[in-house]
């Protein structure tokens, strides 16, 4: 009798099912890219406030721009659009060849990308020397004031995303702590940001 039911207790516990422990899910999104986006929320408002105190100065003048003041180069600057434009291309072809595991052209049409947009901030800077030579600088007039605020603000955007970049460039297939494509996602997405940007400020700025 004691065997039967020691070997009945056995049985029993045997088919006890122990509670399962929750499975952990990989999260859809990453950290680096809310973090960024909550970065671009807050960015886009900056852009914001200053196109908003652009339309607002400028409605209260009556000449605009102001007598006297030199024109804005909208055909050079309108050919720095284009490359800003295809820099932001050729970084979504970039991702979409790192997405396939195809590191080494990733890395190159990247670095492309990364040329372009030199470029855009070579050929800006240059503009700027120009216009102050023809005598429009930050006290010469409020638009001169509003131009390099508005304008610079992005340029300052466009120096910090290419630094990033560079960095981001240098470590992609590296031997030692190389960046991921999913963690060079992020970077990308600021400049996608600075890219969609400059349009609106080159219609407003230097088209009406």
């Amino acid at each position: 009798m004691k065997t039967t039911s020691s070997q009945s207790v056995l049985l029993a516990t045997t088919e006890v099912s122990l509670p399962r422990q929750p499975q952990r899910t990989k999260s859809p999104v990453s950290n680096g890219i809310v973090g960024m986006l909550i970065f671009m929320v807050t960015e886009a408002m900056f852009f914001a406030a200053l196109i908003s105190a652009y339309m607002v100065i400028r409605a209260g003048l009556d000449e605009w721009p102001p007598w006297g003041q030199p024109r804005l180069p909208v055909e050079t600057t309108a050919f720095n659009t284009l490359l800003l434009l295809a820099s932001g291309l050729l970084m979504a072809y970039s991702r979409a060849l790192l997405q396939k595991n195809k590191i080494l052209e990733g890395r190159q049409w990247l670095g492309i990308s990364i040329l372009l947009g030199t470029f855009f901030l070579i050929s800006q800077g240059n503009e700027w020397v120009q216009l102050i030579n023809f005598g429009l600088t930050v006290s010469s007039s409020v638009y001169g004031g509003l131009f390099y605020l508005i304008i610079g603000a992005h340029g300052f955007h466009v120096i910090g995303a290419l630094t990033v970049l560079i960095f981001a460039w240098n470590r992609l297939g590296a031997s030692r702590n190389p960046i991921t494509p999913e963690g060079l996602f992020p970077l990308q997405i600021f400049w996608y940001f600075v890219v969609c940007v400059w349009p609106v400020l080159y219609v407003l700025v230097y088209l009406t």
